[in-house]
């Protein structure tokens, strides 16, 4: 007897749906700056110019499909989230806005020239199933170029997970990892491995270093809204919990802090990330 097919979508999946949810505004407020750094070199990694064809996925507020209409290029822009979508047809009036969740995409076989996917690999629950729709509905030869967190995090990016942690915050077990079965390596070869296994061509990775400028109060402002599995994690405390976890981030943060002038300032934050940016061919 025949097995069936494992469903597209996990629990994984319906957290995040869950935790998103109306969460635009706060997310493009926080870290949407935050991830809007590599946006230039991920559509010169997909090749994208005045005329192309181009897929968006996860969209978030169009920040992407912005910078890709400036150039001249053709765009449709998907997100799962309305909130996000709102403030994309806002940002990118000229990218066609459509509600869509990976990995099942509403488009034909072969219909972009070039998709871009900016940090959303790490927002679905089976990565593979996900690149291997992306790659349907790429063309022959039609590139793809994604970015994803480093599986080994700059500072900046455990600021506030080391907060969390000298709190005593403790992680809702309903915001687990990935099933091992579906997860990867989130390092070079492992993210260039499974492009390979989702049956792209020419796979190729390489590491994005580079300093971010916040505040304090912007870079809290995120997870105290509950962006992102730390958003979540945040609120699910105790208010007392919570305030420790405050405290404890405005002292950690002290080692982050720069002015213009490279001198310490009072509010102003240079918190380092890395990332990954992975390119293939159809």
């Amino acid at each position: 007897m025949s097995q069936a097919a494992p469903s597209s979508s996990t629990a994984f999946d319906a957290n995040e749906r869950t935790a998103w949810a109306g969460r635009g505004d706060a997310y493009a407020a926080s870290f949407g700056r935050l991830c809007a750094r590599p946006v230039g070199e991920l559509l010169d990694a997909a090749g994208v110019a005045a005329g192309s064809r181009v897929l968006d996925v996860g969209t978030g507020p169009g920040t992407v499909a912005a910078a890709a209409g400036a150039r001249g290029a053709e765009v449709t822009a998907v997100d799962a989230e309305p909130s996000m979508l709102e403030l994309a047809r806002r940002h990118a009036p000229q990218a066609c806005a459509v509600l869509a969740t990976l990995p099942e995409l509403p488009f034909p076989d072969g219909e972009f020239d070039a998709v871009v996917a900016n940090f959303v690999l790490n927002h679905v629950g089976r990565p593979l199933l996900a690149l291997a729709e992306l790659r349907r509905v790429l063309r022959p030869g039609g590139r793809l170029a994604l970015t994803i967190w480093s599986g080994s995090p700059a500072p900046g990016q455990t600021l506030v997970p080391r907060a969390l942690q000298a709190a005593g915050a403790v992680r809702p077990p309903h915001l687990g990892p990935l099933d091992p079965a579906d997860d990867f390596p989130r390092t070079t070869d492992g993210l260039a491995g499974l492009l390979t296994a989702a049956g792209l061509r020419e796979a190729d990775c390489r590491t994005l270093d580079f300093d971010h400028a916040t505040t304090v109060d912007e870079w809290w402002s995120g997870p105290a809204s509950g962006v992102a599995t730390v958003g979540q994690t945040l609120l699910a405390q105790s208010p007392e919990v919570r305030a420790a976890a405050r405290s404890h981030y405005e002292r950690l943060a002290t080692e982050y802090r720069t002015g213009p002038d490279g001198t310490n300032s009072p509010d102003a934050l240079l918190l380092p990330h890395s990332a990954l940016l992975a390119t293939a061919v159809r």
